[in-house]
């Protein structure tokens, strides 16, 4: 239980919260919601211990584990999956013992590893750490590679890998969906609602939300209230208590001017003295109800194209990638008219940026052909977009760059549109947070009137308000759109027909993202020997590739299964017996189970490798 008491919190001098008094209880799975800057951040600060009340109390179990995800990953030489595995200390410790151990043919080192193991639950340590990956997205051939090896956002993903292995009463996860894929949420979802400990996640992806929490907290003008449900029963409730709030309001004005007019009347009378005296009293104990403040209602639009041609653009039997020796797409038919509204979907790495850079013209066709209608005017926002605005320069700055020849009050009145308002318009962008540089990049792309916008990954920086403004302006845009997003909410409400990237096809996904998400979560995991292999349950014809077909001799899948349970059966005995104090007495039986140990696992890797060989054709 975690309990907050007249609790207060400072940054510098700017009062975030005051007063704040809840209990959170065991189990709760709460969304921290509210505007950028209402203390979303400087809450788990402070349930972290990194920053102290300014007032208050803020009382934790005493022996509670609190895993979190890290904000930065330094460039470490050790491999994935010992960086997730060090996410639980005592495991790892424990692990590194046992790898020592046999590496030093040390059997009575190997017996003893293998007794903590057994005390820790540990004898499938690396097998969670590696589902851990498999689910954030991670191919298996990149588990053994360095940490520094890659990106930046990739080690996002390796960082929140990390938390989830960490073993926790309280899990703290700031923006976990940032850096994903849609396939990566809908695992993680699926994560969270198993995990049986209390769960606090800052989040701006309302789905998200929506299909993980039990709790909204809702941090808003230095206050917090906690609502039961998830994010759209917190809209709910929100909405009846603001209706609630000036009902209440409206009400107490009216008795308010009755009572004064009435003090007003007869304050003077002596015969009506003591009326006027007891009015004065109730004028004083009314509730003082607030009127209702409207939050800024935040508005966007992208204006109408200049030009809109029925035909904007083509690709026909489109080979597209980074060269002959880097196809990642094959035999591409695209093709895209006025009013099309296209969701991409599929895991990161399977080519949806590809093929969005070849629809811009930035890749050219390795082969085959991209037709474009003379009037068109593509709109792109990529993943880099907020990156590559101008240090030093205003917003301003970035439109004379475009139209050198428009008059700067065209401009500020552009910008006004855009929430640049006034002096806005002149501040330098290196002060902007992350969600003003993304609305300035999306202004500077509806600058241009295009008719086709291609967009990959717009929300990244984005809080809830810009998202649902984005939503509206771009189900209201006349021109074309295709949209790669992890945001359900969003490429739900704008697009109506959906293609899936996937082992270098693109192909129609014949379904919502509702059935995409059922379809994900039906099929098989690679390498898991105890699940039948299924058939996805697609709401698409299974896909075919274009490559000569392998039967699959259904037979031989099965004895490999067979034969994969059966070394995962023998590996646990021999663990057990390892783990056995009574065995430590025989050296020599410790020395012929480690040797015995190390055989099963040489044979099982190839079994799993021969298995996933099935599993893939």
């Amino acid at each position: 239980m975690i309990s907050f008491r007249n609790f207060a919190l400072r940054r510098g001098e700017r009062l975030l919260l005051s007063d704040v008094d809840l209990t959170l209880h065991a189990g709760y799975r709460v969304g921290v919601v509210g505007r950028n800057g209402a203390g979303k951040t400087s809450l788990f600060a402070a349930l972290l211990g990194e920053v102290e009340p300014d007032k208050g109390d803020l009382d934790l179990p005493g022996k509670a584990r609190i895993a979190s995800v890290a904000q930065e990953t330094p460039h470490l030489p050790d491999p994935a999956l010992d960086f997730v595995l060090s996410g639980d200390a005592a495991l790892h410790a424990a692990v590194r013992m046992e790898r020592e151990a046999m590496a030093n043919e040390d059997w009575e080192a190997v017996a003893e590893a293998h007794h903590h193991l057994g005390e820790l639950n540990g004898y499938d340590a690396d097998a969670r750490a590696g589902r851990l990956l498999h689910g954030l997205g991670f191919p298996a051939s990149t588990h053994d590679n360095a940490v520094s090896d890659f990106s930046g956002g990739w080690r996002v993903r390796l960082n929140v890998a990390r938390a989830l292995m960490t073993p926790s009463d309280l899990l703290l996860l700031d923006e976990p969906t940032n850096h994903l894929d849609l396939d990566a949420v809908v695992w993680l979802e699926d994560w969270l609602r198993r995990y049986d400990g209390t769960l606090l996640v800052i989040s701006h992806d309302r789905e998200f939300l929506d299909n993980v929490t039990t709790h909204i907290l809702h941090l808003h003008d230095g206050k917090a209230k906690l609502y039961v449900g998830n994010y759209t029963a917190f809209e709910r409730q929100r909405a009846e208590h603001l209706r609630q709030q000036q009902i209440a309001f409206e009400k107490e004005q009216v008795e308010r001017v009755h009572l004064q007019k009435f003090i007003d009347r007869f304050r003077a009378k002596a015969s009506k003295a003591t009326q006027a005296q007891s009015r004065m009293k109730r004028l004083e104990k009314l509730a003082g109800t607030e009127a209702v403040r409207a939050e800024r209602s935040l508005h966007i639009d992208f204006p109408e194209p200049a030009r809109m041609p029925n035909s904007l653009l083509s690709l026909r039997h489109v080979d597209a990638g980074y060269g002959k020796d880097a196809v990642i797409l094959r035999d591409v038919g695209f093709v895209l008219e006025a009013g099309d509204r296209i969701g991409l979907l599929g895991a990161n790495g399977a080519g949806k940026s590809t093929l969005v850079k070849t629809l811009v013209g930035d890749l050219a066709p390795v082969s085959g052909e991209r037709s474009a209608h003379p009037d068109l005017a593509i709109g792109y926002f990529a993943q880099h977009t907020v990156e590559s605005l101008v240090a030093g320069t205003s917003p301003i700055d970035h439109l004379k760059e475009i139209a050198p020849t428009t008059s700067t009050q065209e401009f500020r009145n552009f910008l006004g549109r855009w929430q640049f308002p006034g002096d806005r318009a002149f501040e330098v962008i290196d002060t902007f947070s992350g969600g003003e540089k993304a609305r300035l990049a999306l202004a500077l792309i509806a600058w241009r009137k295009p008719n086709l916008l291609l967009l990959d990954e717009p929300t990244n920086h984005l809080d809830l308000e810009m998202r649902e403004a984005l939503a509206e302006a771009l189900s209201d845009f006349d021109g074309a759109i295709v949209m790669v997003s992890h945001d359900r909410h969003l490429i739900g409400l704008v697009c109506d027909e959906f293609w899936r990237v996937h082992d270098g096809e693109v192909e129609p996904f014949d379904g919502d993202l509702d059935d995409y998400a059922a379809w994900l979560r039906s099929r098989p995991q690679p390498g898991d020997a105890k699940t039948e292999a299924k058939k996805p349950a697609s709401p698409t014809p299974a896909p075919v590739a274009k490559k000569p077909a392998v039967k699959i001799n259904q037979h031989k899948l099965a004895q490999a299964e067979t034969r994969v349970a059966r070394l995962e059966e023998k590996l646990a005995e021999c663990a057990a017996q390892l783990g056995d104090p009574a065995v430590y007495a025989d050296a020599d039986r410790v020395a012929e189970l480690g040797r015995t140990q190390m055989q099963l696992r040489g044979e099982l890797e190839a079994a799993e490798g021969e298995l996933l060989a099935f599993y893939e054709a």
